[in-house]
């Protein structure tokens, strides 16, 4: 907290510092254990009617009482990270997007429309990193009509807890009525460390296609062409110089079982490598069969060059994260679908659609 020459604490915000990173405690009138006080570090989105609103790197919205308030300043952007490599929203965001091709996108100003036949938010959802070149309500309708026009609902990705995040627009798009649906983090960490975790007998076998028997283990079902195409980041089999490198990790069931074992994937690209549908057989977990799946696709990424590593989870998916943290990963930044709820569209633009996007992955 920002403390005066004298040692009394200050606020040192006002309504023009909405955009920035701010820290500041306020006064709670039944805090627990008689506590008087409470601190709130986050994005200062507004300042309207005597009311400050934070959103915490998590994408949670405080609202926090001019009259409360007790203390406050700005704070730096992007505190610095205790572990794994360090890496930009932005370059986060492209190569996230680029290990996960929608089959059609369009540019509208610097925002990517992504479509998919509704399989996963992901591939089917609008990437808005920058200007869209248009005010922001026009931006919106252009969107919904997009969308519609494939017969598919509106979807936005944005981002919260990163330098160059979207709380802004997070803002934005709740007071126009869209609904925030799901939340993910993106977790980064060394690559090195998960390969060595690798002894080469757990029989990992890797693929450049997503072989019928790793489809049998995969979750989503009634995967498609166009989830294949997906999965394949938009090339599969022999990759193309210059684009991301896929490979599927299987780990063999007992002869006869339905499915394999364990199965994951993989997207090379540049120095980083994504881990994504890393699953495993109910009746085999707690044998170290993720780990095992993760070091043998890790190992191939360092061969080909890669450095370091992400990975997207949900925020309750408590195992993964369990595992994910003690292979060395941690959050970078937390990312969000947001939705236009129905009757949102502006005079002359499209209804919304009734299919739904994906099978409630992020």
């Amino acid at each position: 907290m920002e403390i005066s020459a004298a040692g009394r604490l200050e606020v040192r915000i006002t309504a023009a510092d909405v955009g920035k990173r701010v820290s500041v405690r306020s006064l709670i009138e039944h805090g627990p254990s008689g506590e008087k006080f409470t601190d709130t570090v986050g994005v200062l989105t507004s300042w309207d009617n005597g009311v400050l609103r934070i959103t915490r790197k998590s994408g949670e919205r405080v609202r926090v009482a001019e009259s409360a308030l007790v203390a406050g300043k700005v704070v730096p952007a992007a505190p610095a990270r205790r572990r794994g490599p360090a890496a930009s929203y932005e370059e986060l965001a492209r190569v996230a997007a680029r290990g996960w091709r929608p089959v059609e996108s369009e540019r509208l100003g610097a925002w990517e429309l992504r479509a998919a036949a509704g399989f996963t938010r992901r591939a089917n959802s609008v990437l808005p990193l920058g200007d869209p070149g248009l005010p922001l309500d026009d931006a919106l309708t252009a969107v919904r009509r997009w969308y519609a026009a494939r017969g598919l609902p509106a979807y936005m990705q944005t981002a919260t807890g990163a330098e160059g995040t979207q709380e802004l627009l997070c803002a934005e798009l709740e007071k126009r009525g869209w609904v925030r649906e799901v939340t993910a983090e993106l977790w980064t960490g060394a690559l090195a460390p998960v390969a060595d975790l690798g002894d080469g007998s757990s029989g990992v076998l890797l693929s450049r296609d997503a072989d019928e028997a790793w489809l049998a283990r995969y979750q989503r079902k009634g995967v498609s062409e166009v989830a294949l195409r997906v999965l394949g980041a938009g090339s599969p089999g022999v990759p193309v110089p210059g684009e991301p490198s896929v490979w599927f990790a299987t780990v063999p069931g007992a002869p006869g079982a339905a499915a394999p074992a364990a199965i994951g994937r993989c997207v090379v690209d540049g120095r980083w490598a994504g881990f994504a549908a890393v699953e495993v057989d109910p009746a085999r977990r707690r044998e170290g069969l993720a780990t095992a799946v993760m070091a043998a696709l890790a190992v191939r990424a360092l061969e080909e060059g890669a450095s370091a590593a992400w990975l997207q989870v949900e925020t309750d998916n408590e195992g993964a994260r369990v595992l994910y943290d003690r292979l060395g990963f941690a959050p970078h930044h937390a990312y969000h679908h947001y939705r236009a709820r129905e009757g949102t569209a502006s005079e002359g633009s499209a209804p919304d659609s009734s299919v739904p996007a994906g099978d409630g992955a992020p």
